[in-house]
């Protein structure tokens, strides 16, 4: 490591001769970095959490760790969504050994952001302890800037890496509609996720969020993105996205190599059945141009999520007025923006059925949801059950009946389960019926061994 500061400083060292460099002072470029790093590190937290997991078909659970990052003196602490999803309970250890048990304030999948908070109750009349903590950098990182990746990789003790910001509005696709992202080469393991990135004035300008091993690559959540989700956090518990229904395309759109004339707006390219967008009469190859009067534009994919930003940000409710040209017309859309809500169904272990199902999402089960708006799907198998084993359950199965019970919801789904499970020794065989890839099936569950399950 050493030999690795000495020849970045000269690196550094050099092109300040021609260029000049920013946060490089007097004392040298190794201290620059130890200065920053000191500044952060005591803030930098292990966190270790119970996770319920019903996806064998068995409600079980089971322990992930990962990082996080101090953000104030009373406890506040930024990580990863996927870090804390589903969890039972949270542990967290901090620099100087002490660990506190902390609760969930908000969380949000699309960003991949959960904001947690160290319980500290303890004797009345004490004052509450507080915690060492790290501020948000005011300069969004720009390519080149050197910076440091903290956190606890492999479920180690703390660690840091070091390199620079290889690109600071990198687009990925699949990972988020509303945030362009930090590409580093600085070192992002397992376990470093929600960890700090952080620049050499020892202020956080990012969250550490993805890591590719393989490629030298890791992607960090930019602060900016960072602090607008923890003030919806605190305000909301939760980052309380508006939804309207559109898939947009950027005008310059080179890996589908269409491209559309003009410089101003962004094409509609697709609208969710049932939403807002399509109920006030928005169509496919629309271009919108404006949203309550705020011009818009997506040359290139880059762009599209921060107009997604734009519209997850409106009220719900209240009409926004969206400015959209069609062919050669100019025209004015009122629509009314709905609450999203969550991005993923909740599941239910059925524990001697040897299954756990789950409720369709318009978001986690696009495929599913064409077929059936609502309703409960197979999410997962125990082949070692013999209701599974024997009868023929598969994954993606959507169930439409049990019994006599029709099933829309997982409320459904418990009653038909409790009161088919209590008659199972009676009437020990049961007909389901399930949709599969869109086709209608009937199957006889045999319960004959499920008491001995």
């Amino acid at each position: 490591m050493k030999i690795y500061f000495a020849i970045l400083a000269l690196l550094v060292s050099a092109v300040s001769l021609f260029t000049g460099c920013a946060g490089v002072d007097d004392v040298g470029f190794e201290n620059t970095v130890q200065q920053a790093k000191d500044k952060v590190f005591p803030a930098v937290v292990y966190i270790r959490v119970l996770r319920e997991n019903k996806e064998s078909g068995k409600d079980i659970s089971g322990t992930v760790s990962g990082s996080g990052v101090l953000i104030s003196p009373d406890g506040e602490i930024v990580t990863n969504w996927h870090v804390v999803d589903k969890a039972i309970n949270i542990r967290c250890l901090l620099s100087d050994g002490r660990h506190y048990e902390a609760e969930l304030i908000g969380s949000d999948k699309d960003i991949d952001l959960a904001l947690i908070k160290l319980k500290t109750a303890g004797t009345p009349g004490l004052k509450a302890p507080e915690f060492p903590f790290a501020d948000f950098a005011s300069i969004p990182a720009k390519e080149g800037d050197f910076v440091m990746a903290m956190g606890a990789p492999w479920g180690l003790s703390r660690s840091v890496t070091i390199g620079i910001i290889s690109s600071a509005n990198r687009y990925l696709e699949r990972e988020g509609n509303y945030s362009l992202w930090y590409q580093t080469d600085a070192a992002i393991f397992p376990g470093n996720s929600g960890g700090p990135l952080v620049n050499t004035r020892g202020e956080i300008v990012g969250i550490n969020t993805l890591g590719v091993i393989t490629g030298g690559m890791g992607f960090s959540i930019p602060s900016p993105t960072v602090e607008l989700l923890v003030g919806r956090f605190r305000e909301y518990r939760q980052a309380n996205w508006a939804w309207v229904g559109l898939e947009l395309q950027p005008l310059h759109d080179f890996n589908r190599n269409i491209y559309f004339d003009g410089d101003s707006g962004v094409i509609i390219a697709g609208v969710e059945p049932g939403s807002p967008a399509e109920t006030a009469g928005i169509k496919a190859r629309d271009r919108l141009m404006a949203v309550n009067g705020t011009a818009v534009t997506a040359m290139t994919e880059e762009d599209i999520p921060a107009v997604n930003r734009m519209l997850g940000l409106l009220e719900f409710g209240r009409k926004a007025d969206l400015t959209v040209k069609r062919g050669n017309e100019m025209l004015n859309i009122a629509l009314t923006p709905v609450a999203k809500g969550k991005v993923e169904g909740e599941s239910l272990a059925l524990k001697k059925w040897g299954i756990t199902v789950k409720a369709i999402n318009r978001f986690a089960d696009p495929n599913l949801y064409y077929y059936c708006p609502e309703g409960v799907f197979v999410l997962g198998a125990d082949q070692g059950n013999t209701v599974v084993r024997h009868d023929g359950l598969q994954v993606g199965d959507i169930i439409l009946e049990a019994g006599k019970h029709k099933i829309r919801t997982l409320a459904d789904m418990k009653k038909a389960y409790d009161e088919l499970a209590a008659a199972s020794s009676r009437d020990r065989l049961v007909i389901v019926k399930v949709m599969r890839n869109g086709v209608e099936l009937r199957t006889v569950l045999d319960f004959s061994d499920v008491n001995n399950q």
